[in-house]
């Protein structure tokens, strides 16, 4: 079955619904999908050649401002999901924003939605800091149109 991506080009990852997920109402708990998000967005920052050792390295690093996340519907233990992300802003100077989109391929639902807005610190001491050159170029290029 094709998966019916919110945008071109995705970076997925895959998920697979584990036991220590689901809260007390037999679903993957939102904390999760929270958890699933960071995992695909430090993936696809790997993938960019952007790792934290690199981070380190410019002592710099793009920490969450803000989350937006729609749950749309449940997952369940066991299930096998894809999670996808786009950049879709990077001004080149303190924010990125990235997309989300999580599907069960099993029956091509859409479970999750999701925005998140990043700004870029100084490692050492929390402060905002402009995005290194290497940043803005390598997420720069990353960048999909809405």
């Amino acid at each position: 079955m094709s998966l019916d991506w919110d945008l071109p080009t995705p970076f997925v990852i895959d998920i697979e619904v584990d036991a220590t997920d689901i809260d007390e109402y037999a679903h993957a708990n939102n904390t999760a999908y929270l958890r699933w998000v960071e995992r695909v967005s430090w993936a696809h920052s790997e993938c960019l050649g952007l790792d934290l050792d690199r981070y380190r390295a410019l002592d710099r690093a793009m920490a969450v401002h803000r989350h937006e996340l729609d749950y749309l519907a449940p997952a369940f233990e066991g299930e096998r999901l894809k999670l996808a992300t786009w950049i879709v802003g990077c001004d080149g100077r303190l924010t990125l924003t990235r997309r989300f989109q999580l599907i069960r391929p099993a029956d091509g639902r859409t479970l999750l939605r999701a925005r998140t807005r990043f700004a870029c610190i100084e490692l050492s001491t929390g402060r905002p800091r402009r995005l290194p050159a290497e940043y803005a170029a390598t997420y720069g290029d990353a960048l999909v149109a809405e």
